[in-house]
């Protein structure tokens, strides 16, 4: 079996190349995490982003995965895809795809598992560890930085290098 080489970004993301909007936040609690996710989801750009969480095990990515399909209407059980790599959702009017590629580390599983048709198709995809898929995927919207200070602090940065992206960011 032979996989088709990779021939530039699967979807139209607007201009990545301008420059980038940067925020940052400090997170004291679970319920800032909460309540970052709730203004998130109040984005109406969001329903066909794709957003990138990038941090150290432990640092809160799952957690504001759970928080925003929370506040978009996502009802039952919320698992982490870690195992699976895709753990596909659905909320009022809006489909979601959460990927954590921790354990990715063959293209040839991008191809076999249709990923390029799910970021060819309409809705959210938010993706854990996305350096470990970064040569497949289109460029983020929003990426996501969680950094752990304590138990409960984190510092939180946020890059928007699309026009979608900087939109969000504007509405934050």
């Amino acid at each position: 079996m032979t996989v088709a080489p990779h021939t530039g970004q699967i979807v139209e993301s607007g201009d990545a190349t301008a420059a980038p909007a940067t925020r940052h936040f400090t997170w004291h609690s679970e319920a800032d995490t909460e309540a970052f996710a709730r203004q998130l989801a109040a984005q109406p750009l969001l329903a066909n982003a794709f957003l990138t969480l990038h941090g150290d095990l432990g640092a809160g990515k799952t957690t504001l995965v759970r928080h925003l399909l929370r506040a978009l209407g996502v009802q039952g059980r919320i698992k982490s895809p870690t195992y699976a790599v895709v753990e596909p959702h659905e909320a009022p009017n809006l489909s979601i795809w959460h990927f954590d590629f921790y354990r990715f580390d063959d293209p040839r599983e991008w191809e076999d598992a249709g990923f390029r048709d799910i970021f060819a198709n309409p809705g959210l995809k938010v993706a854990e560890w996305p350096e470990k898929a970064a040569a497949l995927t289109p460029p983020a919207d929003l990426a996501i930085h969680i950094e752990a200070i304590d138990d409960t602090e984190r510092k939180v940065t946020l890059h928007a290098p699309t026009p979608a992206g900087r939109a969000m960011l504007q509405g934050l």
